[in-house]
């Protein structure tokens, strides 16, 4: 089991956790002592965590949601901003709907779960953000991502500027890039193991303790990273 100091007792939430990444994540924080809440569309089935159903793109959703964290487990001092869809279509044929509804859960959706998450952490002198970015971000994507590309360079970015905002206030904000971690989220592009260096694709172990890090007492130097975490699939 993945090992860190300072989560016990910490109040933590996850967005997306469901299942794949998400879900491993409440494991892990779970694991390591922190009170986890889980959010997703459907209210994640795992013990041990508050599960809540909430589409983190409707605003009223998203502080109801927060309102019954803090009622029974207390403010959020740790937030993982991993809720998303990742939608594989060629540019011209991105209808409107889906472009607005990829950045409405994938970038939006992050915005409205940090800003009702921050001014508590503001007031602790206490927080950790960590945005789930991709290396799509960055480079564009392998396929045509044109929608999630432009939504995760966005959270990327946005953490970013929180960790710029709230560092003076013991909160620190960063992203990973994860590329071609085994979920099912990427059944339509494993054909792209053989551009891996390493030769395998991620697991999400590896991505749920490298925030787990993220969310100690360990990186409270670290803020403002994207870190990459994609076994030299992008080596920027």
């Amino acid at each position: 089991m993945i090992r860190v100091d300072g989560l016990a007792d910490r109040v933590a939430v996850v967005t997306g956790a469901g299942r794949g990444i998400g879900r491993r994540i409440t494991e892990v924080l779970a694991a390591n002592g922190a009170r986890v809440a889980g959010l997703d569309l459907e209210a994640p089935a795992d013990e041990g965590i508050l599960a809540l159903a909430c589409d983190v793109s409707d605003e009223a959703a998203v502080n109801a949601a927060f309102d019954t964290v803090e009622r029974e487990l207390g403010p959020a001092s740790v937030l993982v901003l991993n809720a998303g869809i990742f939608p594989i279509v060629p540019f011209e044929d991105t209808s409107r709907e889906l472009w607005d509804r990829t950045l409405a859960i994938n970038l939006t959706g992050a915005f409205l779960c940090a800003r009702r998450a921050l001014p508590a952490m503001r007031e602790a002198g206490y927080g950790r953000v960590v945005g789930i970015g991709s290396s799509a971000g960055k480079a564009g994507g392998a396929r045509s991502v044109a929608a999630y590309a432009a939504s995760k360079a966005g959270l990327m970015t946005l953490m970013k500027s929180i960790a710029n905002e709230y560092a003076g206030f013991g909160v620190t904000a960063n992203a990973l890039a994860p590329a071609l971690i085994d979920t099912p989220m990427i059944a339509n592009t494993r054909d792209l193991v053989s551009r891996i260096p390493v030769g395998r694709f991620g697991t999400v172990d590896e991505v749920a303790a490298l925030v787990a890090f993220l969310a100690s007492e360990h990186a409270g130097y670290i803020t403002g990273e994207v870190t990459d975490i994609n076994g030299g699939f992008l080596i920027d």
